[in-house]
């Protein structure tokens, strides 16, 4: 019965809900200043940092690192293309999951890992260093994040 109220808001993204699983480490200093701005402006959002080694071994260690309750995430070039405002309608409800992304070493992401996501997204048909795809990441996370709350980042 429709009882011409409007439905309930769907649950915005949740930080503290999300962890970015990535492969080695950030050396750039630029790097980790841009990360640092994103992670203080995502409070409660997890980067789990794993070891450079080959691809097996890097998605091995994914796989490992993923808890059973989370949704995986894989980053990589095959992955669907959204446009920023679609990641935020994509992510839209999903304030009550547990989210993992993942981002593979220099060689991408091991077969293992792209199987076992629930789905792929590539950040760009531009390939980026893995370090620069963590903080590209990390600003979509919360451009979109910005765009389900209204906030004023995001300009159409």
């Amino acid at each position: 019965m429709d009882d011409g109220s409007d439905p309930a808001p769907q649950p915005v993204l949740n930080p503290s809900r999300i962890r970015v699983i990535a492969v080695g480490k950030v050396r750039k200093r630029w790097i980790q200043d841009g990360l640092a701005v994103y992670l203080k402006r995502l409070p409660g959002l997890v980067v789990s940092q794993l070891r450079d080694a080959d691809r097996a071994r890097e998605g091995q260690a994914i796989l490992t690192e993923l808890r059973p309750e989370e949704r995986l995430v894989a980053l990589c070039e095959e992955g669907e293309l959204l446009s920023s405002q679609a990641l935020a309608q994509r992510l839209q409800g999903t304030g009550s999951e547990r989210l993992a992304f993942a981002i593979g070493g220099a060689d991408g992401l091991d077969q293992a890992v792209k199987a076992r996501a629930s789905w792929s997204l590539s950040l760009s048909p531009l390939t980026f260093p893995h370090e620069l795809a963590r903080l590209l990441l990390l600003e979509q996370l919360y451009r979109a994040h910005s765009i389900q709350q209204g906030g004023a980042y995001h300009r159409s």
